[in-house]
């Protein structure tokens, strides 16, 4: 239930940045728009694409979790956990955990250790991290910006 809590609220987050960042260029326009305006619309953007990369990856661990809840008889241990490279590695798999920041499928093995499965692509959670950065580094430079002045009519 909190995959998809936070699929749903991710997938808002993402369409309301990149339809701000968009809305507010087109209204404008790239040309005319100011520094400040470009910096947020960029901020905007750089946001919509953080929420999307962590939004695949949220997809990627719900197909995950849907593997292990539809296991059936086959369910021990989880099919994410099976690897073809090292099935030895499955062997002693006693139980697996979940991870939302950033989303991942951890299989927990009898001696202590745990890894993560390829389920979710390992460049979503440097991807989003990445992309949030640049989001707020936007965000703060267009802050720290002065806003334009209006332009002066003819003859003064």
């Amino acid at each position: 239930m909190t995959i998809l809590a936070l699929l749903v609220v991710a997938a808002l987050v993402c369409f309301g940045l990149a339809g701000y960042g968009f809305g507010r260029l087109g209204q404008i326009g790239v040309r005319r728009a100011d520094r400040r305006t470009r910096l947020r619309c960029a901020a905007a953007l750089a946001g919509a694409a953080a929420a999307a990369v962590y939004v695949w990856g949220l997809l990627n661990l719900g197909v995950a979790m849907l593997a292990t809840d539809d296991s059936g008889t086959d369910a021990f241990p989880t099919r994410p956990c099976r690897t073809a490279s090292a099935p030895e590695a499955a062997a002693d798999v006693v139980g697996h955990r979940i991870e939302y920041v950033p989303p991942r499928y951890i299989c927990l093995r009898r001696s202590g250790e745990n890894y993560a499965t390829d389920d979710v692509p390992g460049f979503v959670g440097p991807g989003a991290a990445g992309l949030a950065a640049t989001a707020a580094l936007c965000a703060l430079l267009a802050g720290m910006t002065p806003p334009a002045s209006p332009p002066k009519p003819p003859g003064q």
